[in-house]
């Protein structure tokens, strides 16, 4: 008989088919697959440096505090921005989904303003705003407003009628309507909109750090490229990448946490 903590053929094909053995496969394999080609020289070391070389790398920019300094810089520019964003559009959001006057007046205008490109107006705010955090972070509130807005009044469309009504029938007033049916129904809504809507900020801050910044992980691709430093412009975007990952996966504990009843 085998033992409670052997391992059945029921439980490893239940493994091997777990959501985190499979994304940690999927990067294994691109990672083993990068150290091949890396090794075989099939591409000169100028175009596609090593993973040891990257991670060389890294070790240089943590030594020195550069990397630190860079991503201290991003990661405030994207939740100045973005929280900035959220705290304007979860009102305005709540205020169309519930007001049809005011989505009749407003929807039409956020609906023609989220389809011009956000770094479409890096100009106009360098003019306006000089070269400093200014205009980075309204940047990104720029980017990411009409998108989670828009959502988020969609989010409250779908709110069934038959709460609503039975919360007026039980004596329920407007602010009752609001903070115990429609806040607690559109909460998983929300916070996935904010969840998707992230990396767009993620996107332009570092377009925006392209342009004009004095530190950053844009700054710092920026300079690589400059010096043809590959490995330092692979470093970059694998921070990029995992600095994204862990916000995505911060977004999903919070769901689970906060919303466990819509999970």
């Amino acid at each position: 008989m085998a033992s409670p903590n052997s391992m059945t053929p029921q439980r490893l094909r239940r493994l091997l088919l777990h959501p985190s053995f499979l994304g940690v496969a999927g990067i294994g394999f691109l990672l083993v697959f990068w150290t091949l080609v890396a090794g075989l020289g099939v591409l000169d070391p100028l175009f596609l440096p090593s993973p040891t070389a990257v991670l060389a790398a890294g070790r240089e920019e943590l030594a020195n505090g550069d990397l630190w300094r860079d991503i201290s810089a991003s990661l405030l520019r994207v939740l100045g921005g973005f929280t900035l964003s959220a705290l304007v559009a979860f009102p305005l959001g709540i205020a169309m989904g519930t007001n049809a006057t005011l989505c009749r007046l407003l929807e039409p205008l956020l609906a023609l303003l989220r389809y011009m490109p956000a770094p479409a107006f890096i100009p106009l705010l360098i003019i306006y705003f000089g070269v400093g955090e200014l205009p980075k972070v309204l940047l990104i509130f720029i980017g990411t407003l009409f998108f989670n807005t828009l959502m988020i009044m969609d989010a409250v469309k779908f709110v069934p009628r038959e709460l609503l009504e039975t919360t007026r029938t039980l004596g329920g007033r407007q602010r009752d309507l609001l903070l115990r049916v429609i806040t607690p129904y559109i909460a998983p809504q929300v916070l996935d909109a904010f969840r998707i809507n992230m990396a767009a900020a993620w996107n332009l801050v570092i377009v925006a750090e392209l342009v004009a910044a004095e530190s950053g992980l844009g700054k710092h691709i920026t300079l690589a490229q400059r010096f043809l430093r590959t490995d330092q412009i692979f470093l970059g975007l694998i921070v990029i990448g995992l600095i994204g990952l862990l916000i995505d996966l911060s977004f999903r504990m919070l769901m689970r946490r906060s919303c466990a009843w819509a999970t």
